[in-house]
């Protein structure tokens, strides 16, 4: 019997999904990306199940992110790229997390930071090779080298990566990928002549890992892959999703059930109408519109009772819908949809051991 509306969170799904990735990646490194929250999953407990199956690094965007995951204890290390000037840049020297940058401005405050604590700090420096969505644009790329350069001899930073980031990885003969190696390519070759010697070099995100060899480089970002969700259409890639939503019928009666949860747990309200959950092991539709807390099924003739359990998503073995389904029933990507379940849904993490 269910009680209540959670989202359960198998961590033995997120190792496995880690294993298929760094195997992927031969003797490069992989990077867990737990941004949002670990895409709705729990950044430090996807951080931990990722990084005990074997991803070398962490990926974050915010510098609270980053600190969040040094403060429970993850000793790899870390990449923010979403920090700015503005942020606590003591806070990060001292937690040894390291920076993305991709303007001048942001090159100075981390310099000036390093050279005030007497220490060196290690940067990644992001360049634009077409996304055009953050990233040193090309017209940037000699001035910036050059003062990364000039910083890193005076024993301010240390330049130890380069990267970049897939427009369009899903279609592996879509004609922006040549381009953006090419492009990649170039700004490696800029900074090796500035002086820089970057030792990770990284532009494959999931899809790149999964399908794109020469994009695996010497670490792979790997984002909504680690959670279960094939990067591109066409393949399950032998992954498993990790999260299922579902909860217990608080109303049941006249061919209608009601579930505790509407779009104030992050349900699209437009799955209203056109959705479906799982009762029984039978598929039901959602009617009507999706509320702030509830949402109605119509059960039909199917013998429903308060408590029975409902399933929102799931991994789809016992006929479930997934969250790429409901993502696209939702005009929406799985991605916004997973990092949508909010904190008013509870989160219960699962975890076996797995061989």
């Amino acid at each position: 019997m269910a009680t209540s509306a959670e989202a359960i969170v198998d961590l033995d799904a997120i190792a496995h999904n880690t294993r298929v990735l760094t195997r992927a990646m031969g003797n490069a490194a992989l990077m867990a990306v737990v941004k949002a929250d670990g895409f709705g999953h729990g950044a430090v407990a996807t951080a931990r199940a990722a990084v005990g199956a074997g991803a070398r690094w962490i990926g974050v965007t915010s510098a609270f992110e980053a600190l969040e995951q040094r403060a429970a204890g993850l000793d790899v290390p870390i990449l923010a790229w979403m920090c700015g000037p503005q942020d606590d840049l003591t806070a990060l020297a001292e937690a040894r997390i390291t920076l993305s940058v991709a303007t001048l401005s942001h090159l100075d405050a981390i310099a000036g930071e390093a050279e005030r604590r007497g220490v060196a700090l290690d940067v990644h420096i992001k360049a634009d090779t077409g996304l055009s969505r953050g990233g040193a644009v090309r017209n940037t790329w000699p001035e910036l080298f050059g003062w990364a350069r000039k910083y890193e001899s005076a024993g301010q930073i240390r330049v130890t990566g380069l990267w970049s980031h897939l427009a369009i990885a899903e279609e592996p003969d879509h004609p922006s990928l040549a381009a953006q190696r090419s492009a990649f390519t170039e700004a490696v070759e800029l900074a090796r002549a500035a002086g820089l010697t970057p030792v990770m070099l990284h532009l494959a995100n999931s899809a790149g890992i999964l399908q794109l060899p020469d994009t695996r480089l010497d670490l792979g970002r790997a984002g909504i892959a680690l959670y279960g969700v094939p990067p591109a259409p066409g393949s399950d890639f032998g992954l498993r999703p990790a999260m299922t939503v579902r909860a217990g019928v608080v109303q049941a009666g006249d061919g209608r059930a009601v579930l505790p949860l509407g779009f104030g747990y992050g349900v699209p309200r437009r799955l209203g109408g056109v959705a479906e959950v799982l009762i029984h092991g039978v598929r039901r539709p959602i009617v009507g519109a999706v509320a702030m807390d509830h949402l109605i099924v119509d059960t039909g003739e199917l013998p429903v009772t308060e408590g029975d359990e409902a399933v929102l998503f799931g991994p789809g073995d016992r006929g479930e819908p997934t969250v790429v389904e409901q993502a696209g029933l939702a005009g929406t990507n799985p991605h916004e949809l997973l990092t949508g379940i909010g904190a008013r849904l509870p989160r219960r993490h699962r975890q076996h051991t797995e061989a």
